[in-house]
């Protein structure tokens, strides 16, 4: 199998759809415990950068959004 993707070099989209497929295991409950354990290590890292690639988005709203009235004044 090949190596998982490092969080911090996936897209949002990338990393949010690999969140809701290990979510969707998580909840079958049927893995083994450490299965379990890796996989919500593997989901904690992708959550977190979803988070930090939103909050980037947000940013560069409102930098734009600044910038637009500044230029409106």
């Amino acid at each position: 199998m090949a190596k998982p993707k490092p969080p911090d070099e996936m897209r949002f989209e990338e990393a949010f759809e690999e969140l809701a497929t290990l979510v969707g295991k998580l909840e079958s409950g049927d893995l083994e415990l450490e299965e379990s354990l890796g996989l919500f290590e593997r989901g904690q890292a992708l959550a977190d950068r979803c988070s930090q690639l939103l909050e980037e988005a947000e940013l560069s709203l409102r930098q734009l959004e600044a910038s637009q009235e500044e230029d409106s004044e």
